[in-house]
Parts: structure tokens; sequence; C-alpha cells
């Protein structure tokens, strides 16, 4: 913390459990232990800072469990660097299913923003493995996770878009019977659930749409790619199907510029507002 706000030209006096900022406003902040104090540089994949990263967000998640905090809210993360720690890590969607004894089926990551709402069947996997891991069953618990987010955030009668995995939606089989074989019966299951969900339809034209309350994209990419378009810096993004309230940024950690205090905040304050506003906290 202190090496940040240097770099950042910010005045505060900082403690093992106090951030005191100009002006009288002050922080609380939680030490925790075992994190060692293996050096460390701005801008490079480091294990001690992977090792802190995943440390800082399970103490967190675990307070939220534990009654201590209403939610959590977590900074960008660097995959590589938790690896390197020696811990298996795919995203925070993960850990957040992990502490809480949740299914990691039945965990997803929404994304946020004011054009979109955007729930990831599949996140963190190479784009060719999608096919062996998406399932009927996930593609159905993705809508049905959604459904229930979106009424906890006061849509009252969501309806919930489903982009197909091919081109065209596979166009009858043309092009893949995924579309056929996984998406569509998920789709029919949650409907006869009393879930307003259509699809599955090519994801250019669902999104060009725009006439849905949240879109279920079957890998990373196609629902990173339209949220980040429509909306830079200002989409967040929220673990849904989990006991816990659990936030971050739809970005990634900007290497290129950490420690040059040129890093906007934007992403990370509006994470924020988005589970004051959307969950009534605070």
């Amino acid at each position: 913390m202190r090496a940040h706000a240097e770099a950042c030209g910010i005045q505060c006096a900082i403690t093992s459990n106090l951030i005191e900022l100009p002006g009288g406003l002050s922080v609380p902040m939680i030490p925790v232990a075992n994190l060692g104090r293996d050096d460390w540089e701005f801008g490079k994949v480091s294990p001690a800072c992977g090792r802190a990263c995943f440390e800082y967000a399970s103490a967190a998640i675990r307070m939220a469990v534990g009654g201590q905090v209403d939610a959590v809210i977590a900074a960008p993360h660097t995959e590589a660097a938790v690896i390197e720690a020696g811990i298996s890590f795919d995203g925070y969607p993960g850990v957040v299913a992990d502490i809480t004894g949740t299914p990691r089926d039945k965990v997803f990551l929404m994304l946020v923003s004011p054009v979109y709402r955007i729930i990831n069947a599949t996140l963190h996997i190479p784009l060719g493995s999608v096919t062996d891991i998406l399932t009927t069953e996930i593609v159905e618990n993705a809508i049905f996770a959604g459904s229930i987010a979106l009424k906890q955030v006061g849509v009252k009668k969501p309806k919930i878009g489903v982009c197909g995995l091919n081109p065209h939606a596979g166009e009858g089989g043309l092009f893949g019977s995924e579309d056929v074989e996984i998406i569509a019966p998920a789709i029919a299951s949650a409907q006869a659930r009393g879930i307003d969900v259509e699809g599955p339809i090519s994801a250019d034209a669902l999104f060009a749409e725009r006439g849905y309350d949240a879109y279920v994209a079957m890998y990373h990419d196609q629902g990173h790619i339209p949220i980040k378009v429509a909306s830079p810096y200002a989409a967040s993004a929220l673990s849904i199907g989990t006991p816990v309230l659990f936030g971050s940024v739809a970005h990634g950690s900007a290497y290129d510029i950490a420690g040059k205090g040129k890093a906007t905040h934007c992403a990370l304050k509006q994470a924020v507002s988005n589970l004051m506003e959307m969950f009534a906290i605070g």
C-alpha cells in the first residue's frame, strides 16, 4: 500500500490496521498473515503478489461468510501470478465457490455495465476446450443463476437471451451440433421452470438487439468483447450463484502502466457503486 501510494503521489499515513487520508477520512485495514516478505516489482508477474492476491480475496470472502462484512470488492488479478505461487486458480468465482461450499458448476461471472448484463457459461479456459466442458446442465445453471441474480437487483420479471456457440447459432446443425444438442435443451428446461428465456440466437444479432435484461455467453470473449466495447472503464463483474456478494472489475492488471500513476479507478469505483445500488448495501 505504501509503495502504491508513493508511486501515485497520494499523501496518506498507513499502519497495519489503518489508512489515514487527507481531510480526516480513515479506512480500517485487516492484516492478512503468512504472506512472507518476498521482493516484487511494478509491472512484473510475481509469485509473492499472486499469493497475496489469493489470500486477500480468501480472507475477505471468509469475512463475508462470517457476517463481518456485507459484500466483497476485489481489485484486478493476474492469474499467472497466482498460479506461479503454486495455487490452483482460474478466477475469483471459483474461489468464492470453494470457500462458500458451492459447487463450481453453479457459480458464474456476470458482467454488468450501463448497457449489458452478461453471464459467462464458461470463463477462463482455452477456446478449444469449450466444447469439451460445455454441457446442458452448465448452460441451464447459468440461466438459473442469472435469473435469481436479476431478481436480486430489482428486475421482477427477467428476460434472458442465450447466445449460440457457433456462427448463426449453428444454422440448424450446418456449423456444428452444440447449439441443437446442448444449448437448446438447456433453454427448454429453463423455460419449463418458468424462466423467460430465448435462444440460442446468433451472438452478433442478440447483442445488437439489446432487448433482454441479461445475456448468457458461451465463452470468455463472446461476453467480454461486447460489454467492454459498449462500456469501456464502466464494466464490473459479479460472482453469482453463491451466498456471498462478490464484485470486481472486468479488466486486468495493466502491467504496462503499473506504478506510473496513470491507471484509472473508474471501473473499481463503478464496481463498488453497483453493489451499493443494486443490493442496497451501506
